[in-house]
């Protein structure tokens, strides 16, 4: 630890960006003219092409052409939309199937940077050709993204390395960038029920502290030790955390272990090799929530191309630009709300979002359930046509708008990584059973965490019983069910898809 003379005044250099947020977010009468111009024409671009062509063929023609046509701007215009596009690629269950996987292509798929940019960087951060470094740098990317690009190189010592390189300039356009999306927010959220509870000004907050902070890989550097420290303190030997070198860590270059493995979707290749994939799903969910509820830090974007899975079933988990923090008070939060959860207390759940500021202090939470369903759904969408799903949706939408809900950006992070493990369940184990899970998950914190969280919240967890039967008759499941598969909870979801696209086709 003595070596790294890149973490020195790291604490100042995290404060000092986050505290430029607040100017790049201020309300402006105009944000940038050119780029304001710019991204105006690449989106009116892509939305009058699919009016033109796509729209008029209907679903599900419509809904993959405009996404097409999205996902190239948001290419065009660079590499804040193209981060952007990123989380949007995050939001399987949420957001449009045809959004999302159209989306998923701005993760590997972005144009790389020449080699000669990238040797000038390099050359320019470390002072030194990279000859003096490197016996061996390949010239070809491993993996470009919106921020920064990957090249794979061996070290004068032999040892095989990964190098994150930033691409040149892009500070200013990020500002510019940011500066345009703070102002469209609170004028779209106006306008857009879904987007008001959403809450998409603090969204974009959310989304501008994420970004000046992915700016400075000694920030990211420090996020990975801090996250492996996390590993460490639980003894959690499921998840791998590359080591960033002790010397070769800059602004903008970050070099680090080189780690292999199956891609994440490569559920073919992770079986071949004995991997359990349901433990590969267990591993990912339980750092997750063990870093947030017990440290106040975790990976804060899981998605298919940040994580491989070794041979030997551990879980290598890349790229921490994006790390959750909590305060100490908002982690006590997140933690009563874990454990309301698991004991299906859902009023318990309701008053952590109240907590957080999801819902304003003065609404009665009684009130709230008897509105808003939270403990049992509105309608059974089993039996329920889709008139009735839409008439129920569109209730609901009002009442959570009428009592002023608002997710808080703290809570954004956390589901985003969740959507994912339900989303990666879906093809690493669909037949993993939910109910079984969800015991194993509360004994684990009861046997590792259990004094601590005695001492944290006042609540034994040894003492809370877990009412699987609340939590399933919340999702519209048999109450009464000692069991059910991910891949059961799918079919009825496509059960309801299914009922809403016959309905749109008759439209």
């Amino acid at each position: 630890m003595d070596r790294l003379s890149w973490r020195c005044g790291l604490d100042r250099v995290r404060a000092d960006a986050h505290a430029r947020v607040p100017d790049l977010m201020r309300s402006r009468r105009l944000p940038p003219a050119g780029r304001l111009l710019g991204t105006g024409i690449h989106l009116s671009r892509a939305v009058g092409g699919w009016s033109l062509f796509e729209r008029r063929k209907g679903s599900p023609y419509s809904a993959a052409g405009l996404s097409r046509r999205l996902r190239r701007a948001f290419e065009k215009l660079g590499p804040t939309y193209i981060k952007l596009g990123q989380v949007i690629s995050s939001g399987e269950g949420v957001l449009p199937d045809e959004l999302v996987a159209e989306f998923r292509g701005l993760r590997d798929r972005v144009p790389a940077e020449p080699f000669e940019v990238v040797r000038a960087v390099v050359e320019s951060e470390f002072g030194r050709p990279l000859s003096q470094i490197f016996a061996h740098f390949d010239g070809e990317p491993a993996a470009a993204a919106s921020i920064a690009q990957v090249h794979m190189a061996t070290l004068l010592t032999g040892e095989e390395v990964a190098v994150k390189v930033q691409r040149p300039g892009i500070g200013r356009l990020v500002e510019q960038d940011l500066s345009v999306m703070a102002a469209l927010a609170p004028v779209l959220a106006k306008h857009i029920d879904v987007l008001k509870i959403m809450n998409f000004p603090a969204l974009i907050e959310l989304f501008a502290e994420t970004v000046v902070e992915e700016l400075d890989f000694r920030l990211e550097a420090e996020n990975m030790l801090d996250i492996a420290m996390v590993l460490d303190k639980t003894a959690q030997r499921a998840i791998l955390v590359p080591r960033p070198h002790p010397d070769l860590v800059t602004r903008r270059v970050l070099v680090m272990e080189r780690l292999d493995g199956f891609a994440f979707d490569d559920v073919a290749g992770m079986r071949a090799a004995g991997v359990d994939t349901a433990a590969v799903i267990r591993a990912c969910l339980v750092s997750v929530l063990e870093g947030a509820m017990i440290y106040g830090v975790f990976h804060g974007d899981l998605h298919g191309g940040n994580l491989m899975v070794h041979p030997d079933g551990r879980v290598v988990l890349l790229d921490y630009g994006i790390t959750g923090r909590l305060t100490n008070r908002r982690r006590l939060i997140f933690l009563n709300m874990l454990m309301s959860a698991i004991a299906g207390n859902h009023r318990g759940v309701l008053q952590g979002y109240q907590d957080l500021g999801a819902i304003p202090p003065e609404t009665d939470l009684d009130v709230f359930m008897e509105e808003i369903p939270v403990d049992r759904p509105g309608i059974d969408p089993s039996t329920a046509d889709a008139d009735q799903m839409i008439s129920e949706m569109r209730r609901v939408t009002k009442a959570l708008v009428r009592h002023g809900l608002r997710v808080p950006k703290e809570l954004m992070l956390f589901m985003k990584d969740f959507m994912f493990i339900d989303g990666a369940m879906t093809t690493l184990a669909p037949d993993l059973d939910v109910v079984a899970e969800m015991m194993h998950l509360a004994q684990y914190f009861v046997q590792f965490h259990g004094e601590q969280i005695a001492q944290d919240i006042g609540l034994d967890p040894s003492s809370i019983t877990l009412d699987s039967s609340a939590w399933l008759n919340s999702l519209g499941l048999d109450p009464e069910a000692g069991s059910i598969t991910h891949r059961e909870i799918l079919e009825q979801r496509e059960e309801v898809r299914a009922k809403m696209a016959a309905h749109r086709r008759r439209r």
